[in-house]
Order: C-alpha cells, then sequence, then structure tokens
C-alpha cells in the first residue's frame, strides 16, 4: 500500500478541531511513516454533548451584558398653571351694557320745601329800626323800595284788617298766624286781601305805598305778641325764624 502524505493527517486533524469546536482538546496524531493511515478519531457521544455544552456556555454572554436596564418611567409633564382670574378676566369679553335714560327728576323732587316763614319784601333797605324814635317807640322796621313793590305775608294765617281804620297807619293788613302772634303791614297803597281770607307764607297781600302818617314809600312791618297793639321787636323774632330782616 502506497503511503499517503503526512500533511494530509495534518490537515484532517486540523479541520476536526474546528468543526467540533473542542477548547483545550488536543489530538496528538502519531507520525509513523511505515504505520497505516490512522482512522478517523471516535468521540463519544456523551463527551461531544458535554463539550458542546463548554462551547455554548463559553460563546453565551456575560449575564451583565445580557442584563437590561429598567426602562425608567414615563415622566408625566406637570399640568401647565391654569390662567390668572386677572388674565381671563382681561380676555373676557365685556358685556355691553344698555345704555337707559336717567329718569327725569319729578317737580316734587327738585322744588324747595316752602318756608314757613318768609321776609315780607325781599331786597328792601331798612330805613328805621325798631325803638325809640324823635320821643317815642317807633315800633316796627321800615323797609323801603319803590311804591307799588308787592307786600308778602310772612307766615300763614287769617287776615282780621284789611283798610284804612283812621289810625294813622293808612291802609294796612293784620294777619293772625293762630300761634299768639299777629303780624301788621301799614302804609300800603292798597290791600289786595279780605277779612278772613286764609293766606299762605309768601302771599301777597297788598302793595307798598305812603298812606296814613308818612314821610315816603315804604313798609311799615309790626309783630303783636298775644294781642293786638302789644308790639315786640321784629328783628329778634324774624331771625329766629330764619329770616334776616337787616336790624
Amino acid at each position: 500500500m502506497a503511503r499517503r502524505p503526512r500533511n494530509r493527517h495534518l490537515v484532517a486533524g486540523a479541520a476536526a478541531l474546528v468543526a467540533l469546536g473542542l477548547t483545550g482538546v488536543t489530538v496528538t496524531v502519531a507520525r509513523h511513516d511505515d504505520s497505516p493511515a490512522p482512522s478517523a478519531v471516535a468521540i463519544d457521544a456523551e463527551e461531544r454533548a458535554e463539550a458542546a455544552a463548554r462551547a455554548d456556555r463559553a460563546t453565551r454572554p456575560s449575564p451583565s451584558a445580557t442584563t437590561t436596564s429598567p426602562t425608567p418611567a414615563p415622566t408625566t409633564a406637570s399640568p401647565s398653571p391654569s390662567p390668572s382670574p386677572s388674565a381671563s378676566a382681561r380676555t373676557k369679553p365685556r358685556a355691553t351694557r344698555k345704555a337707559t335714560a336717567a329718569p327725569k327728576p319729578t317737580r316734587s323732587a327738585t322744588s324747595k320745601p316752602k318756608a314757613a316763614w318768609v321776609n315780607p319784601m325781599p331786597g328792601a333797605a331798612v330805613t328805621s329800626c325798631y325803638g325809640p324814635r324823635w320821643g317815642v317807640l317807633h315800633a316796627g322796621i321800615d323797609l323801603a323800595l319803590p311804591a307799588g313793590t308787592p307786600v308778602r305775608a310772612v307766615a300763614a294765617g287769617t287776615v282780621t284788617k284789611a283798610g284804612d281804620a283812621g289810625d294813622g297807619y293808612g291802609t294796612s293788613v293784620v294777619v293772625d298766624h293762630g300761634n299768639g302772634y299777629l303780624t301788621h303791614y301799614a302804609h300800603l297803597s292798597q290791600a289786595t286781601v279780605a277779612v278772613g281770607a286764609k293766606v299762605d307764607a309768601g302771599k301777597t297781600i297788598g302793595r307798598e305805598g305812603s298812606t296814613g302818617d308818612s314821610t315816603g314809600p315804604h313798609l311799615h312791618f309790626e309783630v303783636h305778641e298775644g294781642s293786638m297793639w302789644n308790639q315786640i321787636d321784629p328783628a329778634p323774632f324774624m331771625r329766629a325764624r330764619g329770616v334776616d330782616l337787616g336790624c
């Protein structure tokens, strides 16, 4: 039988090692130039399986390499802050307010209440006050304006005299106010009310004149307390009732 080249045995042994994937297994090929070619190396099935398992463990990646890091829990985005009330109020459309006309004030709401006591001849100049004059008592206040100026009742009451009684006062009017006081309006050119008439404060009762014992057009105004001819100073009496006669 012809000799097989020895290199063929080396190639066959290397191929067997690669195919089995054995680590640390050394196959020694006896080299006998005169011996016949060796038969294929028989490896027990159990050893082969064990070797394959070792090879599988050697090539398997380490647990640290294969262990995956836990997936981090998904973060939830924090809710955006709600707009502040002021911001929402600015963006909120304004409600259209229907324009309404202001109610017109009634006459009773705008008109002044009538005063209980008034000036008998507003704007007049004072020509003489209450007190002694020419040796006698001047028992009233003299107020002067052009002749014919209206003379008014200073408060509500009842007319008890109207006309010329021949007592030096000329044409005059007396009003009883029902509270213990009477007022006397003298030297009139004319009386415009009659005895028994009911008058209110500010009612025209006559016209300024110069009748009786008078030296010129003027109103002689007196206040009588309790009864007729008990004259008192009209200035403080009327001032206490909100009317300044200038004396």
